[in-house]
């Protein structure tokens, strides 16, 4: 974080006042709800800040919508073009159908196939290069020069930065009684823009950040940043590898702390808010959730407000998401069995199972290639238990008549 960064624009409480009366109109003023279910669970006072529930699934829109509606007549006449991975690139292209605006977004060639739809529902046309939004930002700079088109960067510019800071101003507005705001960075729009707001407003309220392991590249904050490797995560609204300049320099000195939290951790904050919030989030979204889980001490006894910043998670990767953290919990038990080969057995450890109150979710009867004899069959049953206790005494109970280990 060198000094050569104070020449950047500040983000002002104004420019984010303006936003957020200029953009009013096409983005939804999402609620902030307190969510009692998690303040038992962490021993905070969490409020959410429903950034999922936005027209498209995500905050971006914020940004998006003020940056387009400061374009001028001529630059609306080019188009525009913007990088992202998914959630930005459906700002701009439901901002761009609003407008009248001519949209290409650039995509990494692994973006989830959700998202490519989902923009181009939006009339946008969808162009898929590199492996990753370093190497797609190269292709959406070459479309800049060649067709003219305005850039609409996804956190890098100080007017996309405003826009994202109404989230905060609405927090503020909605929910002032905080004691601290926990915040997912992946380019730094959304915290600078939040460290905009709470500066001028509160700047008692304290504002930490939060990185997953592959991106944390402000893992040694408030030292210089530093290099990462990136990789896959299910927080891919997070993945990015370098902050923006204008971002780091409307954030520096006015954020905490930054915590960094595993793959492991936002799967099961993922899971979390599903099943006691009520609320989808994909993993970016659910990593503030992820480090409050993680670091209790840091937030016992504390009002906290997090933004859920998106909801754009695949289907099939939510699902996946909650049966692994069932499984890592111990709620749902994979039982392997070695019985006898004959009729009755798998009706016999249905039975036991069911009155032990277990609801068997899959089974596989396995007798040619798993089994150490010819006379005895391995049985895999997936079960579902109430909680971890209640697991293990499925699991006890079943070896008294049984071989049985769990998987």
């Amino acid at each position: 974080m060198s000094d050569s960064l104070t020449i950047l624009p500040e983000v002002t409480i104004f420019d984010i006042e303006n936003a957020q009366e200029r953009i009013s109109s096409t983005v939804v003023r999402t609620p902030s709800i307190a969510c009692p279910a998690l303040s038992r669970l962490t021993g905070a006072e969490i409020t959410l800040k429903l950034e999922n529930l936005q027209a498209i699934g995500s905050f971006k829109e914020r940004g998006a919508a003020n940056k387009m509606a400061l374009l001028t007549p001529e630059e609306r006449a080019k188009g525009v073009v913007t990088v992202s991975a998914g959630n930005h690139a459906q700002g701009v292209a439901r901002q761009a159908s609003l407008l009248g605006i001519d949209a290409t977004i650039v995509m990494p060639r692994f973006t989830p196939a959700t998202k490519i739809a989902a923009t181009q529902a939006w009339g946008a046309r969808v162009v898929l290069a590199g492996d990753d939004f370093t190497q797609a930002c190269i292709t959406a700079e070459e479309l800049r020069a060649n067709e003219g088109r305005v850039l609409v960067h996804p956190f890098n510019d100080p007017d996309v930065i405003a826009g994202q800071g109404t989230a905060a101003l609405e927090l503020l507005q909605d929910a002032p009684d905080q004691d601290v705001i926990v915040v997912p960075i992946g380019g730094g729009g959304l915290i600078a823009g939040f460290s905009a707001v709470v500066a001028a407003l509160r700047p008692d309220i304290e504002i930490i950040g939060v990185q997953v392991e592959a991106y944390a590249s402000l893992s040694a904050y408030p030292k210089e940043d530093t290099p990462v490797l990136g990789g896959s995560t299910i927080a891919e609204g997070i993945a990015v590898t370098k902050l923006g300049d204008h971002c780091l320099h409307n954030m520096r000195n006015r954020i905490s702390k930054i915590l960094v939290v595993s793959e492991l951790q936002v799967e099961s904050a993922i899971t979390t808010l599903a099943e006691k919030a009520k609320q989808v989030c994909e993993g970016a979204g659910a990593s503030g959730l992820a480090a409050i889980l993680a670091n209790p001490e840091l937030f016992a006894g504390k009002r906290v407000a997090l933004p859920l910043t998106g909801g754009n998670i695949n289907a099939r990767i939510l699902a996946n998401t909650v049966l692994r953290s069932l499984l890592r919990d111990g709620r749902i038990l994979r039982l392997i069995f070695q019985i006898p080969d004959r009729p009755g057995m798998l009706a016999d450890i249905s039975t036991r199972i069911g009155g032990y109150g277990g609801n068997i979710i899959e089974v596989s009867h396995h007798r040619l290639f798993a089994s150490p004899s010819v006379q005895t069959a391995e049985l895999v049953v997936m079960v579902e238990a109430r909680d971890t206790q209640h697991a293990q005494q499925i699991e006890t109970d079943l070896a008294r008549h049984y071989i049985v280990r769990r998987d």
